[in-house]
Formats: C-alpha cells, structure tokens, sequence
C-alpha cells in the first residue's frame, strides 16, 4: 500500500483512489476556517472529492485541506493534510457490509450499553462531534451503532429520512422498542435526535440551551419537573427504527 505524498508521480494519480486513516481527523464545512461538521476516527476511509493547492504551487504535498467523501456514511467534508501528516494509506475501494434487520436487532442492546458508558465519561456537547468523549446529538447516535457495525446517516435529518417511520404525534410509548431514535425539531425540520432506552427513557446529547451540555438520560414526558425533558418532548417529530445500514451512498 502507498502513501500519499511526495513520491506520487502526478496530482490526478494521487487524488484518485480510496485512502485509510491511520489516525483521528477533523472534517470541516469549507476548504478554510474552523467550522467542524464531523470528526473521522481511525481506520474509516474516503476518497478524495477536491484538492484545495496552496497558492502558486502545484505538488500535491502542498496541498492545505481536500475535500473528501467518507465512504462508510458518504458523508461530504473537508480534510486538513496538515493535522494528519502522513497518517493515511492507500486502500482498496469499499465494500460496505450491509447486516440483515435480524443481524441489527442482535445489535441493539450492546448500543445502548456503548452509550451508557460513553455517559460515564466527563464530556460537553461538541457541535461536529464524533469521536468522544465529547457528541454532538446525532454524532452519538451514529458513533454509538457504528460502534457495533451499523453505520447510519451522519446528520440527524439525513437519519430521519433513513430510518423506517414508525409513530408520528400524538404517541404512545407502548409501540417504543429500545435502539428506536427518536426525532425532534419543527414541522419543517428535524434538528436533533436522541435513542430510545426504554421504560419511557431516551439518550440523547444535547447543547447548552435547552439543554444539558453533553450526554444524559431523559424522560420522554411533558414532565413539569425537567425543563429540557419538556423543552424536547413539546419538539417531538417522529420516531424511526434502525432496519438497514447505509451502503455509502452520499444523502442530500
């Protein structure tokens, strides 16, 4: 397997191909600035979408950031060579390994229990975030059945549109099964998302307003007694069940 970098006779041959992360990376909204939209953990590969060259220069080990495609997830951002120097590697094209409904359903308790003890941890919400301990809320939720091999849309939106639809407002807990994300924002637009845990109770990470700042249990209830549980359950938009996995397709 070959590294991208010097040795690379041309740009065209370099840029081509699938590439492996040997190390954690931060992907970015644009070719400049700081806005995380997502972090990419070791071992998860990409391809490469667009090359931003510094200016003048036309060697690919001058290159700043490229934008990328995650192949597990088809997820579109931009990648910093700087921060991850030489750590990635040529690999072969992808194949994702797509589990039955049986096969995910096996799965469901061991991704709660990855998020339980993903709680334990001291963390705060990280728009963009991924890798832990620090989520944003559908950075959990992705990482969490990624953690068991059952990989999901990355943003919450994209989640709703992929998972099979089960309840709409006004619900009922009782047709709940754990591992079911739950769904919240406006009627226009989903902007938040959380897993069932059961007996009535969700996982979800959540921002600074209306929220916990990081990881936490919730009551799905109009509950008097908990601002944020009332804040969310008077956003509830839906509730979607995992049934396949993504095959790396990128969403809109």
């Amino acid at each position: 397997m070959s590294r991208l970098g010097a040795s690379d006779a041309n740009q065209e041959i370099s840029l081509a191909g699938f590439w492996e992360l040997k190390v954690p990376a931060n992907g970015y909204a644009k070719d400049l600035g700081s806005d995380l939209v997502t972090q990419i953990f070791p071992g998860r590969c990409f391809e490469v979408v667009k090359g931003q060259l510094l200016e003048g220069q036309s060697q690919l080990t001058l290159l700043k950031r490229i934008k990328v495609r995650l192949v597990e997830d088809g997820y579109i951002c931009w990648i910093d060579l700087k921060e991850i120097q030489d750590g990635y590697f040529r690999t072969e094209p992808f194949e994702p390994d797509l589990l039955d409904v049986f096969e995910i359903d096996e799965r469901i308790p061991a991704v709660l229990e990855w998020i339980e003890n993903a709680a334990l941890n001291k963390n705060k919400y990280l728009w963009g975030g991924t890798l832990g301990p620090d989520f944003d809320c559908s950075g959990l939720v992705q990482t969490s059945f990624a953690s068991q091999g059952i990989w999901l849309p990355r943003d919450a939106y994209q989640q709703e549109s992929f998972c099979e639809k089960v309840l709409e407002p006004p619900f009922n807990n009782k047709f709940l099964r754990i591992g079911d994300l739950l769904f919240f924002g406006t009627k226009a637009y989903c902007n938040h998302v959380g897993v069932y845990k059961g007996n009535g109770f969700y996982w979800h990470s959540s921002g600074l307003d209306h929220g916990h700042n990081g990881i936490a249990c919730e009551e799905l209830s109009d509950s008097q007694c908990s601002p944020v549980a009332s804040f969310y359950f008077s956003h509830l938009r839906g509730v979607g069940r995992v049934k396949r996995c993504h095959d790396g397709t990128t969403l809109p």
